[in-house]
């Protein structure tokens, strides 16, 4: 028997004109607890709404989806997440409800947090006629302290391979064909995309494609420090250098020596300013930006140590109301990392 919720999205997905510049759906999946930034968004999707066709999938409290949905109704199609769906990961359970519903091929998935213009809708577009999966580069602006801060591990990213960005695109028959994505990990947009990959798909990665992104408050900030180095738990790499961090800078204070930690500074500030000088990034990284790469990779080092120690005492991570063990899925683990992965919570 279909649940309610499919009989609300199945009525939702008929308002709408469908009378876009662009053939193509945006997707946004939310959950609020506060409207503090509602009118902001209410501007941004009404300039969204004449490029494409914009489904907001809300999870929010009853009387803000209410308010929501008397905001956004002349926009786009506002309606909540599929009952019918169950995962522990919400923003998930949003992207399967809204991809079900989209009525175009070429589909934007994003984060409440990111603002498109034009021009990066257009180059979306173009690309998912060639391949099965886009993933763009956000830049913040404005850039408080925080945002600068975590601007240092986007230069590093773009120097050692590609960003892990809010948003993906992706074509509605792939993403359909594979069955969607897991909805029981916490790095979800990794998970779409190994998911792609393990189908089969083809995907882009344009360092170029710059989508602007709103910085989240300090509080919030704060607050994500260990659950974003727990994603690392799902790239063994990233995890063992991460780890690494720590003994490494010990080794060079016990040393006296210097010469060799301002070295080791120096070696990140210059890596990261060359994942800012890539594919014209000078154009939204500001220059002090590569300042912040040592101070953030001295932060990923001491989070990772406490991200696997939930991981090996509590068995996961704090995710709202919840707790999540599986960052991403991954078949080639080394022998180690496999051992301490697979130790049950005491």
């Amino acid at each position: 028997m279909p649940s309610p919720a499919s009989g609300d999205a199945r009525r939702a997905a008929r308002h709408g004109t469908g009378r876009t510049a662009l053939p193509m759906a945006y997707v946004l999946p939310l959950r609020w607890h506060t409207d503090a930034g509602l009118d902001e968004l209410t501007g941004y999707l009404r300039r969204l709404s004449g490029l494409v066709d914009v489904i907001v999938v809300d999870g929010s409290p009853p009387e803000l989806f209410a308010r929501h949905a008397a905001a956004w109704r002349p926009l786009l199609r506002h309606l909540p997440p599929d009952r019918a769906r169950r995962g522990l990961n919400g923003k998930v359970v949003g992207v399967h409800t809204g991809v079900g519903v989209a009525r175009h091929e070429h589909v934007v998935i994003a984060d409440d947090d990111v603002r498109y213009d034009e021009a990066g809708l257009h180059a979306v577009h173009r690309l998912l006629d060639r391949v099965d999966l886009v993933r763009p580069q956000n830049y913040f602006d404005p850039l408080p302290w925080h945002a600068w801060w975590d601007t240092g591990r986007t230069l590093l990213n773009r120097a050692l391979g590609d960003d892990y960005p809010g948003t993906l695109a992706v074509r509605r028959s792939t993403f359909l064909a594979m069955g969607g994505y897991d909805p029981d990990v916490l790095f979800e947009n990794l998970e779409l995309i190994r998911t792609v990959r393990a189908h089969g798909g083809v995907e882009a990665t344009p360092p170029w494609l710059y989508v602007r992104r709103l910085p989240p408050d300090a509080a919030h900030f704060r607050g994500q420090r260990v659950r974003q180095a727990y994603d690392d738990l799902a790239q063994p790499a990233r995890l063992l250098a991460a780890l690494a961090v720590l003994p490494a800078l010990a080794t060079a204070v016990a040393s006296r020596r210097p010469r060799l930690l301002l070295g080791m500074t120096a070696s990140v500030v210059a890596l990261a300013e060359a994942g800012r000088r890539r594919a014209a990034g000078a154009t939204v990284f500001p220059p002090t930006t590569t300042l912040a790469a040592p101070l953030w990779l001295l932060e990923r080092g001491f989070c990772s140590w406490l991200a696997l120690t939930q991981r090996l005492l509590r068995g996961g991570v704090r995710y709202g109301d919840t707790r999540i063990r599986t960052p991403a899925h991954r078949h080639e683990v080394p022998a180690i990392l496999h051992f301490l992965l697979r130790q049950k919570p005491r």
